[in-house]
């Protein structure tokens, strides 16, 4: 039997239906790859990865989630407060912060020496000194006002609300909530 050959002379000619499952195919693909690209751009937009330089959390890599409020137990990243304690220790545009939920709104915050207490249940020990000598002064007592909440760590050294200097963090610091990924 003979097979037909193209006008090039060493190939046979394509079946016309051929062509157009072709053109389908890369409409297709072209479709599927526009899809994907939106929804990795929508992803994109509504989180981070961070890498955790701080000792003061268990884990070194999170997945960040922006704005969402966080619920007592959560990752916390927030943007810290402007002070020169910050600034001398963090530089003058600092990395997000990122702490652990201990208080939410309305829990009362309350010191018993240099322990502090949050609903009666110890959740840190204050320190009068920094690592460096700077005096530290202890956090705000009371409830804590709505849209703020208690962010600290369980690292003795942790630099968060125990400390006026960070004090409660509240909804227009927060960046997101974070899931630990390593």
């Amino acid at each position: 039997m003979a097979t037909a050959v193209s006008k090039a002379g060493n190939t046979p000619p394509r079946h016309p239906s051929l062509r157009r499952w072709s053109a389908w195919g890369m409409l297709a693909s072209f479709i599927g790859i526009c899809i994907a690209h939106a929804a990795i751009y929508e992803w994109r937009s509504r989180h981070l990865l961070l890498i955790n330089s701080s000792n003061s959390l268990p884990n070194w890599a999170f997945v960040i989630e922006r704005g969402v409020s966080p619920k007592q137990g959560d990752y916390v990243f927030f943007d810290p407060p402007s002070n020169v304690l910050v600034k001398r220790h963090f530089g003058v545009h600092p990395q997000m912060f990122g702490k652990i939920v201990y208080g939410m709104p309305g829990d009362i915050v309350a010191h018993r020496g240099a322990t502090v207490t949050i609903n009666g249940d110890p959740v840190a020990t204050m320190k009068p000194r920094s690592r460096f000598g700077e005096t530290l002064t202890p956090g705000v007592t009371g409830a804590i006002p709505a849209g703020c909440y208690f962010a600290g760590t369980p690292h003795p050294d942790g630099f968060d609300s125990r400390y006026a200097q960070i004090g409660f963090v509240c909804a227009r610091q927060i960046i997101g909530t974070g899931e630990p990924v390593l």
